[in-house]
């Protein structure tokens, strides 16, 4: 296996020696330097690096500048940043590099350790192997080939559980839709959404993925399990004075259980009239369905609009979950996020919960449900049932 090249960017002369040095103990790498992200910008203009290490605090150009005109680089290699400043400027400083389109890594309190850098290799080996296993997905598609594939069934709708934080038992599910493509292979939403928001198909989809949720609970309520299911609502539809009608009129129609729906609003993008999102929300509360606000911590989301709008749900972004390990900044915020839920009468869902210290902090905060990779990825509807075979008996109602 070719070593990896990694780029230490650190003004002081003393801690590059130091890093250098570390870095050699933990392994065979081709190891480069520089002073200030000038110097750096000039060595990624004329190698390939695996990884860039760099500093914030540098006289000149300064870590944050750096990472924005690391940004403009054609081939953009990982990246970690490393200061001896407060944890919330690290965190700022990441969100530049992750908004700016940087695949950051590692987040680094000074001063470094072995364990530290340690840590940040496996890592840096856990994401390019991700990367190495994952199939490059097409990036745009016209409208009649989206048209032909809501008309061929290919849009099918996969499960991913959630547990219960306190024993461990699934609860509840998110249906998370994927497209069986006959050239490109299961296809994630990544690869489409973009593309079916442009040609206005968002609406079509909402209806094929709700009727395949609710076939799906049939078939689970017939072996006794009762499972509620939410569902992605794009929060724009809202602007359609007659969703909220149709959709009861739907699930009414294909023997739905309306207390076992949740529609999830995203942030993505949100009705052109704010009236329209509060009369929506409201009339699909008074309805009966559950009301979900999606990834509560990042994007648009206020508390203002969590205490405002009538949800049954809060879920939590996975940024937030994941990045509480090692912040005590967001192990505060997700600790009051919870406490806050939890106050307003609130199911509290944590997202992308990958670890068991993960779990086992929200286990100590209070909070009820939780979904990740540690739980199970999305399943079809015939991988899901297994899991719930294996996960418990079948609960009896």
């Amino acid at each position: 296996m070719t070593p990896y090249n990694i780029l230490i960017v650190e003004d002081h002369p003393f801690q590059r020696m130091y890093l250098v040095h570390l870095f050699s103990e933990l392994g065979d790498y081709n190891l480069h330097t520089a002073k200030d992200g000038n110097e750096a910008l000039e060595c990624l203009r004329l190698n390939e690096f695996n990884l860039v290490l760099t500093d914030l605090l540098m006289p000149g150009m300064d870590g944050v500048q750096f990472i924005q005109q690391f940004a403009n680089l054609r081939h953009k290699p990982d990246l970690a940043i490393m200061s001896a400043a407060s944890r919330r400027m690290l965190t700022g400083a990441s969100l530049v590099a992750k908004n700016l389109g940087i695949k950051v890594v590692g987040v680094i309190s000074k001063p470094v350790t072995r364990a530290t850098l340690r840590a940040l290799i496996k890592q840096l080996l856990t994401c390019q192997h991700r990367e190495l296993g994952r199939r490059p997905e097409p990036t745009t598609f016209d409208g009649r080939t989206l048209e032909q594939a809501l008309d061929s069934q290919a849009f099918q709708a996969w499960f991913q559980p959630r547990i219960s934080v306190q024993d461990g038992r699934i609860v509840a599910a998110e249906t998370l839709v994927r497209w069986a493509h006959p050239e490109h292979g299961i296809l994630l939403p990544s690869a489409f959404l973009s593309s079916l928001e442009s040609s206005g198909l968002e609406e079509r989809l909402l209806w094929r993925v709700l009727k395949q949720t609710m076939t799906a609970q049939a078939r689970w309520r017939e072996r006794c399990y009762d499972i509620p299911v939410s569902i992605n609502l794009p929060t724009h539809l809202l602007d359609l004075p007659d969703l909220a009608d149709r959709l009861l009129d739907f699930v009414l129609q294909h023997q739905g259980e309306l207390g076992k729906l949740c529609f999830e609003l995203l942030e993505s993008s949100m009705p052109r009239e704010l009236s329209n999102y509060y009369a929506g929300a409201c009339r699909l509360r008074m309805m009966g369905f559950g009301l979900a606000q999606d990834d509560f911590g990042q994007g648009y989301s206020s508390y203002l609009n969590l205490v405002s709008t009538p949800f049954s749900e809060l879920k939590i972004d996975r940024a937030l979950v994941q990045g509480s390990q090692d912040n005590e900044c967001m192990a505060s915020a997700l600790n009051s996020l919870i406490a806050l839920g939890r106050k307003l009468g609130l199911t509290v869902v944590a997202e992308g919960v990958e670890t068991p210290a993960q779990l086992e902090a929200l286990r100590e905060a209070g909070c009820n449900q939780a979904q990740g990779f540690l739980v199970s990825r999305a399943l079809p509807v015939d991988q899901f049932e297994q899991l719930l075979m294996r996960n418990w008996p079948a609960n009896l109602h």
